[in-house]
């Protein structure tokens, strides 16, 4: 059964198995770029490397976003806030006792 593509059987109910959510946590060097492929020429600051994660990361996330001003998203262990706020974060950052630094262009 194990390369059938059941997912529910009458005899035995639920067959396919849930893969758990798997928490990314950041390595601790703490990364912030500005991102623009594939998002249409808009500008997205990305954050990568926070040792966060789950609910911490999403709550940092959200501190991070009304900073910013703007929206943004948590997605794979990164934030990403809409517009161009590398410089502003690096600062905000480093304020709360991450090395945090600026790559890419």
């Amino acid at each position: 059964m194990s390369n059938s593509r059941l997912v529910y059987s009458t005899d035995v109910g639920r067959v396919k198995e849930d893969k758990p959510e798997q928490e990314v946590v950041g390595d601790g060097n703490v990364r912030v770029r500005p991102e623009k492929k594939g998002r249409g020429g808009k500008t997205v600051t990305v954050i990568s490397g926070l040792p966060l994660a789950g609910n911490d990361l999403k709550a940092f996330a959200k501190k991070l976003k009304k900073r910013a001003g703007g929206g943004g998203s948590v997605k794979e262990g990164n934030i990403e806030l809409q517009g161009d706020h590398v410089d502003v974060m690096v600062d905000v950052l480093k304020k709360e006792g991450y090395d945090a630094r600026r790559s890419g262009g």
